[in-house]
């Protein structure tokens, strides 16, 4: 079935409504200057501080995608929430795109998405102002790691997904480390609290023993895990303030109702849990774990609400934190150390490149953050890595496969720019004052393996294809003149990653690639010196990375050891995230 029709049930008519085909999210005042008026220094900074974005990061089967799909739903970007599973005759949830993902019920991609939000305590009084959310869902799966660390240099704020079962696990755990390394606020949720589960107590004191960040319930969950019946929201000095009940709905496709109860009220109503929720809250505040926006934002707390995803409970809160304590988009640092304001003239950084995602057009879209100024279709940038203009007439927002005309965007918003060919992630484009932010790292690849086409037939083919996957960052493609090109090596964080290749090959290419796994473990920044020194050694192949840096494979970390104690003079540098 066409992917679009298979989501078009679920998009609201018509779709523009969410995404205008002119200034896109813009406020009334920003409006109404027209497209032919420069915005000013405090448009700009009132458009930046409308605006939050930020990423879900968690281990597989968190429920990431359900709650990115929850939080849309809450927003009214669509009408009825897909099932992430992908059961016979179920929906898909619209971010997974891709047919690998929709298969597996796995993300293995980026996904943005931007809608608007009202908090709903100042909706519809004077006090309203419509936020624009930019929020991108990424992969779960260890495997995809550095597509998660690219979308981390995206964002301003993230919200780490805890299974109410599980805790905290591997893949959260390393995520979190690079939320810390980058000073990137997080907002926990613990998800699935209406399956049976650990104590919210022990959740608490997990998160605070394992990484160190003090946890700071903003509401505090009534009843057990399993048996979840709503949210205190917790006042001053742990005191309850409301209960709010809720109400499921048929599969949780729906918003679920809210009750909102005086503290009498819910007493009469729940009782000794009632009491017990009250009596924890009051605990938490004893203990310091109050919320302090200060000790949030140096990274020090993390504001913590229960949750589940699957059925709508806990996400209006959800969206109401986040647009009231995850700070807007903030001066971006540039490689010499000077700030981008974000009142400067337009600045962006690309974080992701992805193609295929119109099978109609094998397109190539690269998808940026507005660092600094407002980003006006058709204008004329320029390529801080090539010194060269790049014309700007094709740029989208992007749901899912959905996709819609973007005129303008301003600080802290997501654009996908279409066949941009020149762009990779960590490439930045900017106006008038010159500025280049410090590239994406690659993390170390763990996994290597050689690649080839079944038929010599195929040959142009499998070339194009293997370009486009290396630009992406799919896989990193390491060549020498041992294999030729006709057999690059595939390195990549995780063996899933080579499906990936496989599946787009098929898929977009018509190619059927041969994939062969080669005996090395581990991988080393080399230099042209050290070179011709490794190829010598038992264990070890020195390849070319596409960006020109030589990278050392070898078979394992005791190889690695006895070269590093015999030959000391050889450069031998390790990557950002070795595992050794």
């Amino acid at each position: 079935m066409d992917e679009l029709a298979a989501i078009a049930p679920l998009l609201p008519a018509p779709f523009e409504r969410f995404f205008p085909l002119s200034t896109p999210h813009a406020s009334a005042d920003s409006q109404s200057t027209g497209a032919s008026k420069p915005a000013s220094a405090k448009e700009v900074r009132a458009e930046a501080e409308r605006r939050r974005t930020f990423a879900v990061i968690s281990h597989p089967d968190a429920g990431k995608s359900t709650l990115t799909e929850a939080l849309a739903l809450h927003a009214k970007v669509i009408s009825e929430a897909g099932a992430v599973h992908g059961k016979a005759g179920r929906k898909s949830t619209v971010s997974d795109w891709m047919e690998m993902e929709k298969a597996r019920g796995i993300s293995v991609s980026s996904t943005a998405l931007q809608f608007n939000y009202t908090r709903s305590d100042v909706a519809g009084t004077d006090d309203e102002v419509v936020n624009v959310v930019n929020l991108v869902d990424t992969p779960g799966h260890s495997d995809f790691s550095e597509d998660t660390y690219r979308v981390l240099t995206a964002v301003d704020a993230a919200v780490m997904l805890i299974d109410a079962a599980k805790g905290l696990e591997p893949q959260t755990l390393k995520l979190f480390q690079v939320c810390r390394h980058r000073g990137i606020p997080v907002v926990t949720v613990i998800n699935k609290w209406d399956r049976p589960g650990r104590t919210p107590l022990e959740l608490l004191d997990e998160i605070d023993e394992r990484i160190g960040l003090t946890p700071t319930p903003l509401f505090w969950p009534v009843g057990i895990a399993g048996d979840f019946r709503g949210l205190l929201r917790r006042g001053e000095d742990g005191d309850a303030a409301e209960y709010i009940k809720f109400t499921r709905t048929a599969g949780g496709a729906k918003i679920a109702p809210e009750e909102h109860l005086s503290p009498d009220e819910a007493l009469a109503l729940e009782g000794d849990t009632w009491v017990e929720a009250a009596e924890e809250s009051e605990l938490l505040s004893a203990n310091g774990q109050d919320h302090d926006q200060e000790l949030f934002l140096a990274g020090q707390t993390s504001p913590v609400i229960f949750a589940s995803a699957m059925l709508n409970f806990g996400v209006r809160q959800i969206l109401d934190t986040l647009i009231t304590l995850a700070p807007p988009p903030r001066a971006r640092l540039a490689i010499d150390e000077t700030a981008r304001e974000v009142d400067d003239p337009f600045s962006a950084v690309v974080f992701k490149v992805q193609a295929g995602m119109d099978t109609a057009h094998r397109d190539r879209l690269a998808f940026m953050r507005v660092v600094s100024g407002v980003f006006e279709r058709g204008m004329v940038v320029t390529h801080a890595q090539t010194g060269k203009p790049f014309a700007t007439k094709y740029a989208l927002t992007v749901f899912g496969r959905e996709r819609s005309t973007v005129e303008n965007a301003y600080p802290g918003d997501v654009v996908g720019l279409v066949n941009a060919t020149a762009l990779a992630p960590g490439h930045t484009l900017y106006v008038d004052k010159k500025v280049e932010f410090p590239p994406i790292p690659s993390f170390a690849p763990e996994h290597f393996a050689i690649l080839r086409a079944e038929s010599a037939s195929k040959y142009k083919q499998f070339r194009k294809a293997v370009d486009q996957l290396d630009s992406e960052g799919v896989v990193q493609i390491l060549r020498n003149d041992v294999r030729g090109d006709a057999s690059p090596v595939m390195a990549a964080v995780g063996p899933m990653q080579f499906e990936v290749v496989a599946a787009r090959m098929k898929a977009e290419y018509n190619v059927d690639p041969k994939i062969e796994h080669l005996g090395y473990s581990l991988a080393r920044r080399t230099d042209a010196a050290s070179a011709d020194e490794l190829n010598r050694q038992r264990g070890v192949e020195v390849f070319t990375r596409l960006d020109g840096v030589l990278l050392a494979l070898v078979s394992d970390k005791w190889r690695l050891q006895y070269i590093l104690k015999e030959l000391p003079e050889l450069t031998l540098e390790p990557l950002v995230a070795a595992t050794d």
